[in-house]
């Protein structure tokens, strides 16, 4: 612990941020905005100080998107190959922001290459987490017609995790997109299963599934909102959150 950090009552220990690649473009229609990056890397800092041990799947969608490139006529696989390669840009656009504010951070890539990041060792990553290390998870699975989202509650399922905290435009489920229909109703929790008969968005069919498998909780709520990651982890903030309907905040982290 650093002499800047105060630690804050929360229920959660070990967390995972995902965040899609458009959240780093700011107002921008493409690529990256380095001060939307370095506010991120802000919230980042703010929970850290908590005590929080904190690691990260980042989308690449403001680079490349594997199921547009597709659509297209380019080869499926192919396709999502590069947008792994964009997820490895963001990861390291992210690293360089929470470096220069002296936070000690880990990219790890799930395809090999040594020169930018460090390949995906189950046992390696957790000891950068018990050294308060952020590690951000790059390239996805390392496998095409996986997402990011499949990506994050897979990672977080193996750190063991005590949630994935899907930081969005939004502040938590609504039963419709709430930027068209003012009527639009936001969900204070859901489970799992109501997430996918209703198909709320939350993420895709896959990561839902195993997330419930894991029995592990997924919060949403709006990246936009200063302090809102670190408010949430106080008990604080809006937020909706996605589970089993039994589950607690918070469970005990095994090594």
């Amino acid at each position: 612990m650093s002499d800047t950090e105060v630690k804050t009552p929360t229920s959660y220990d070990r967390v995972m941020l995902k965040i899609s690649g458009e959240a780093l473009m700011g107002d921008q229609g493409f690529g990256l905005h380095p001060p939307t990056i370095a506010r991120i890397a802000d919230e980042v800092e703010s929970v850290q100080q908590m005590g929080v041990e904190v690691c990260m799947v980042i989308g690449g969608g403001n680079i490349f998107r594997g199921l547009q490139g597709s659509a297209q006529g380019m080869e499926r696989t192919t396709a999502d190959y590069m947008g792994m390669l964009a997820t490895v840009m963001n990861a390291l656009a992210m690293q360089s922001a929470l470096e220069a504010k002296g936070i000690h951070t880990r990219v790890i890539s799930a395809i090999r290459m040594d020169e930018v990041a460090e390949p995906y060792i189950r046992r390696r990553a957790v000891r950068h987490l018990e050294k308060k290390r952020v590690i951000i998870f790059a390239a996805g699975t390392g496998n095409p017609y996986f997402t990011t989202d499949t990506a994050a509650t897979l990672r977080a399922s193996e750190m063991n995790c005590q949630a994935i905290f899907k930081g969005t435009k939004v502040d938590g489920v609504y039963d419709k997109d709430p930027n068209k229909f003012a009527d639009a109703v936001r969900y204070d929790e859901v489970t799992y299963d109501e997430a996918l008969q209703k198909n709320l968005g939350v993420m895709d069919a896959s990561a839902i599934a195993l997330a419930r498998d894991n029995k592990l909780p997924i919060i949403v709520f709006s990246l936009d909102e200063p302090g809102g990651f670190r408010g949430i982890l106080s008990g604080e903030g809006t937020y909706t959150r996605v589970t089993d309907g039994k589950t607690r905040p918070g469970r005990e982290v095994k090594s």
